[in-house]
């Protein structure tokens, strides 16, 4: 563990310890062996939320949004080089797909590169493309669906849609542009942004409850790409809560964390409150709260760092 870290797991210990004593007590972490395991995964799952800061910081090649390119394909990468064009639609367009598509376990970029690049031809499904005709890039992917995933080849979504098909993706895509509208990203979040206060929290909030309309996009699909778009700069966004209504693996793990049971009957909003009152003292933000939660309650005793 590098110094940071280690600096960061005594400090994070000491301040669990103390909100258990003073504040509310965390029975899921209240031996050694299961709070040193829950402080690990919270600081994999910070690398894992910081890490996008660091890259908007960077130059990026061109080579990054190119979807030919099997070695330097990268939509996040790709999303920081059209932000720093000023690129705004197609650096947040490419957090979408990133965020929709994934990247395989065995597959890496292959559907986004394939769907972004319309499976080799010389145009692009580009911001420019699919906003003008949303529809005409539904039925494309529905119309390429054995393409995009050929009988027996290994799921290309990424572990966060790892259920998902590829026709009803098509649907996806048209939603979400009709949602955006014909004024662009910047116009769409700006306005949000200023219904509220210039609020981070309340305009991320306004938004994942606008998201409704985007066809298959669940809690996490829309909470992953609200947080993406705020952690590159995209949109004057923050997550106030880990919008445990409807999750699974975080609600188990929240349950655990405070109660020692993972069944517990503990609501939603209970657990919501609770751990925006946790990060109060921790300061780590509620997306990594949320993925540190998911993962823990795999394995209280023993960490297991998250692999996609």
């Amino acid at each position: 563990m590098k110094k940071r870290d280690l600096i960061r797991f005594e400090q994070f210990d000491i301040a669990l310890q103390r909100y258990s004593a003073e504040r509310y007590p965390l029975a899921g972490i209240a031996d050694d062996k299961t709070r040193a395991v829950f402080v690990h995964q919270l600081i994999d799952s910070l690398h894992r939320t910081e890490y996008p800061r660091v890259l908007s910081t960077r130059t990026m090649s061109v080579r990054r949004t190119d979807p030919m390119d099997d070695e330097y394909f990268d939509p996040v990468r790709g999303a920081v080089y059209y932000s720093s064009l000023g690129n705004h639609d197609e650096a947040c367009w490419l957090i979408f797909l990133f965020v929709t598509f994934g990247k395989g376990r065995r597959t890496g970029w292959r559907l986004i590169q394939n769907v972004y690049g319309r499976l080799g031809e010389e145009v692009r499904w580009d911001w420019a493309a699919a906003s003008e005709t949303p529809e005409l890039m539904a039925n494309w992917i529905v119309e390429h669906a054995h393409e995009l995933w050929p009988k027996g080849t290994p799921r290309p979504f990424g572990a966060h849609r790892q259920h998902e098909q590829i026709a009803p993706s098509g649907r996806t895509v048209e939603t979400y542009v009709r949602w955006i509208g014909d004024a662009g990203h910047r116009v769409k979040f700006e306005a949000s942004a200023a219904a509220n206060n210039g609020d981070p929290r309340r305009t991320f909030d306004a938004l994942y409850r606008e998201m409704a309309v985007v066809h298959r996009y669940g809690r996490l699909a829309k909470f992953d790409y609200l947080a993406m778009l705020g952690k590159l700069s995209l949109a004057l966004v923050e997550p106030g809560s880990t919008y445990m209504a409807g999750a699974t693996g975080p609600v188990t793990g929240a349950r655990l964390f405070f109660a020692a049971d993972a069944r517990a009957d503990l609501s939603a909003d209970f657990l919501d409150t609770n751990l925006a009152e946790l990060d109060t003292v921790l300061g780590v933000g509620m997306q990594a709260l949320e993925d540190a939660l998911c993962n823990w309650q795999k394995s209280p005793r023993k960490f297991k760092p998250f692999r996609g």
